[in-house]
C-alpha cells in the first residue's frame, strides 16, 4: 500500500465522533472557568461542545515547531503550554480540525488535536522506554492470539482471517507468535518482545503516543503495527478487531444505528492515530510548488 493512498485513506476516515484522549486549552479570553479539584487547583473542563468562537484557523513557524493559531490568538494546551507539533504537515492536519468546526466547537470529534495535547503535555509522565514496554506488553492479551474451539464457525473464521496476519508479522518482524486457545493465551518467546522493544525504539516520542492510542483502540499490538507498516487498511484492521462481534452480528441480526455507530467511532479514532504516526514520523516541512503560467 503506498504512502499516499495511506494518508488519503486515513484522512478520509478520521472525522467521527468519539471521546478525546487529551482535550484542547482554549486562549483565556474563551477558556472560561472550570471546577475547583481536591488540591484547590482549578481543573480544566471544558464542555463536550461550545460555541465556535474564532473566524479564521492559521498556522506559523515558530522555535519550537509549528503553532495553530485561532484568529490572532495561540493554541495552548490543558496544562497552559504553548500549542506547538514538530512538523507542518501535521500542522495543517489540526489546523484543519478547528477550521471544520461550525458553529459549535466538538471536542470529541477533534483527535489529532487530543493526540498533540496528549504529546505535549504527557499527563502519565511516562518516558519513552516505558511507552515502548507498555506497547509490547499488549502481545500477551493480543486479540489475534486469542482463539476460541466453540463455535466451530467463529473457531474457523478466526483462523482464516488472523492466520495470515500474525503469519505476515512473524516473516516482518522474524520473530515467533502463535496462538492459543487457552485462557492463559499464547507463551510470547521473549525474544519476540525484545525484536518489538527494538523495534519501537526507532519512533519518536510523538509518534509512540499515537502508536499506543492505534494499539488500544484495536487491542491489538499485531494489528496496529500491521496497520502502521501499511500492510493492512484501516477498514481491515478494525474488521480484524472486531471479528466475533462482526460474527454474532451476522448471525444474531444489527441492532439499528449502534453498531454502525460502534464502527464509525472506532474507524474514525484508528485511522486518526494512524495518521498521527506518519505524521509524526514525515519530513517536518510541507514543500509548496510554485504555480507556473
Amino acid at each position: 500500500m503506498s504512502s499516499v493512498a495511506m494518508w488519503r485513506g486515513c484522512r478520509r476516515l478520521w472525522w467521527a465522533h468519539s471521546p478525546p484522549t487529551r482535550l484542547p486549552r482554549l486562549p483565556p479570553a474563551a477558556a472560561g472557568s472550570g471546577p475547583v479539584g481536591t488540591c484547590g487547583r482549578r481543573a480544566y473542563a471544558p464542555p463536550a461542545e461550545r460555541k465556535r468562537f474564532y473566524q479564521n484557523v492559521s498556522i506559523s513557524q515558530g522555535e519550537g515547531g509549528f503553532e495553530i493559531n485561532l484568529d490572532h490568538r495561540k493554541l495552548k494546551t490543558p496544562q497552559a503550554k504553548l500549542f506547538t507539533v514538530p512538523s507542518e504537515a501535521l500542522a495543517i492536519a489540526v489546523a484543519t480540525e478547528w477550521d471544520s468546526q461550525k458553529d459549535t466547537i466538538k471536542f470529541y470529534t477533534m483527535h489529532l488535536t487530543t493526540l498533540c495535547n496528549t504529546a505535549l503535555d504527557n499527563p502519565t509522565q511516562r518516558n519513552k522506554t516505558q511507552l515502548i514496554r507498555a506497547a509490547v506488553k499488549f502481545l500477551e492479551t493480543d486479540t489475534v492470539c486469542y482463539r476460541v474451539e466453540e463455535p466451530p464457525a467463529l473457531a474457523e473464521l478466526q483462523k482464516n482471517e488472523w492466520d495470515p496476519v500474525v503469519t505476515w508479522a512473524e516473516k516482518r518482524y522474524n520473530v515467533t507468535i502463535g496462538s492459543s486457545t487457552s485462557i492463559l493465551g499464547p507463551n510470547i518467546p521473549a525474544s519476540t518482545k525484545d525484536t518489538f522493544i527494538s523495534h519501537l525504539a526507532s519512533y519518536n516520542m510523538w509518534a509512540l503516543q499515537g502508536i499506543e492510542f492505534v494499539i488500544t483502540q484495536l487491542k491489538s499490538l499485531i494489528l496496529s503495527m500491521s496497520l502502521i507498516d501499511r500492510h493492512i487498511t484501516v477498514e481491515k484492521a478494525v474488521l480484524l478487531s472486531r471479528l466475533e462481534e462482526e460474527y454474532q452480528i451476522r448471525r444474531w441480526g444489527n441492532v439499528e444505528w449502534a453498531h454502525d455507530y460502534d464502527l464509525c467511532e472506532l474507524r474514525a479514532r484508528t485511522a486518526a492515530g494512524t495518521l498521527f504516526v506518519h505524521l509524526c514520523s514525515e519530513s517536518s516541512t510541507v514543500k509548496h510548488k510554485l504555480l507556473q503560467d
